[in-house]
């Protein structure tokens, strides 16, 4: 889509070094020159924002493994060591817990938006599944994180994360072995987990890589769904017109984060985990972080250890279907008035199984959690391809400046007039 960069240097040196690593046109045939739906809204700069959170995990991450100590006699120590000896150590490590909570606030509104504008659709699947392996990647980095602090909630979610691969036929008691390098959560497991945390970020990084590259080969989506027909008249260059509108959103965004690190740094995690980790000592109620509390809903809603266990990774592992499973020839909700109102109805049921995780696993709770997990799980099945047969949706625009004209009622200028 962004096509061979026309880039060229204007020193001499510029342009014997590009003529060798052309590292310069790259970047300004991706950044600069490429032609960008001229529809975008703000739902569109979260990819930005992503970007933007994950240089900031990296950064505060590296400089707080300079000062952690991954034993189990000296970890929590070394976490309160950063808070009150090392310079900033504090505002390192709360920007660095509040940070994980931050990228899965815009990792989810990036892939609502992607639910709701049909981005996963053809030629986009290669694309949407280089995001779902993303997200996996952060859950396991997050949950890997969750457990460095070495708390009360680090050590006992450790132990009830990790046996649920006890649960796999045949392998599982082999597995959980060689997660816990023993045969129950201890100082090899902090050593493991605190490797694969430090490692995790950098796959990531790799695989965002991917994403932009495929992202690039087949162009962005937008809210009209309709594929580039006329360059001229579609697009606009990626800088100034995206560079701006992304630059905004995330000093917006680094406003909310900047809220939660200075004033409330706390308020997104769990009072046990300021406990030192203790064996002996079983908390009253066991929560993940808010981020996993729909998945650990669907986990407690099956009777099964196993068929919860399958259930929970099931959730997830689905998304990479979507792009098959969805059978409606148009991308955008905007033109499909029943997926709208199903749509709505997935995030209210998302909403709600992440209430019900948060709840005593017992009564009623247990009840809704399993209507909303058949109401998930439904959503995906039965309804997507339904609606593809059934729905009748708008007429969509032919072109992508025929959607700007509708909406604005006047003509569309070509950015240079």
């Amino acid at each position: 889509m962004s096509g061979p960069s026309t880039f060229v240097p204007k020193s001499a040196l510029g342009r014997w070094f590009e003529s060798r690593l052309p590292i310069m046109g790259l970047i300004h045939g991706s950044f600069v020159a490429y032609p960008t739906p001229r529809n975008l809204n703000y739902w569109w700069a979260f990819g930005a924002i992503l970007s933007f959170m994950l240089v900031a995990q990296i950064i505060t991450g590296i400089v707080l493994t300079m000062h952690y100590t991954p034993q189990v006699d000296l970890a929590f120590a070394s976490v309160e060591h950063i808070m009150r000896d090392v310079n900033w150590g504090w505002f390192l490590r709360y920007a660095h817990s509040n940070g994980a909570s931050m990228f899965f606030v815009a990792v989810y509104v990036h892939m609502f938006r992607g639910l709701y504008y049909g981005s996963y659709k053809a030629p986009r699947e290669v694309l949407w599944i280089l995001g779902v392996i993303i997200y996996l990647l952060m859950m396991a980095t997050g949950f890997l994180g969750y457990t460095l602090p070495w708390g009360q909630m680090s050590f006992w979610g450790a132990t009830v994360i990790t046996n649920f691969f006890t649960a796999i036929p045949l392998v599982g008691d082999a597995v959980t072995t060689w997660l816990w390098g023993g045969y129950s959560v201890g100082n090899p497991t902090l050593n493991r987990f605190f490797a694969l945390h430090y490692l995790l970020p950098f796959m990531i990084a790799g695989v965002v890589v991917l994403h932009v590259w495929a992202l690039h080969v087949v162009g962005q989506n937008n809210p009209a769904g309709v594929e580039v027909k006329n360059v001229d008249r579609d697009t606009v260059p990626f800088t100034p017109y995206a560079t701006i509108k992304d630059s905004f959103a995330v000093v917006c965004f680094m406003i909310l984060y900047a809220w939660f690190i200075f004033y409330v740094p706390n308020y997104l995690g769990h009072a046990d985990n300021y406990i030192e980790a203790n064996p002996l000592s079983t908390p009253a109620h066991i929560v993940p972080e808010w981020y996993y509390l729909p998945f650990y809903a669907i986990l407690r809603a099956i009777p099964s250890k196993l068929g919860g266990v399958t259930a929970m990774f099931g959730s997830i592992a689905i998304l990479a279907f979507l792009p098959w499973l969805d059978t409606s020839r148009v991308r955008s909700a905007s033109f499909r008035p029943m997926y709208r109102i199903f749509f709505w109805a997935f995030v209210l049921c998302c909403l709600g199984l992440g209430y019900l995780g948060a709840q005593p696993a017992e009564g009623g709770y247990i009840i809704a959690a399993r209507l909303l997990t058949a109401f998930y799980f439904g959503f995906f099945i039965i309804i997507l391809p339904l609606l593809g047969i059934f729905e009748t949706p708008k007429p969509v625009p032919a072109t992508i400046a025929d959607a700007v004209l509708a909406k604005n009622g006047g003509a569309v200028m070509n950015p240079a007039e």
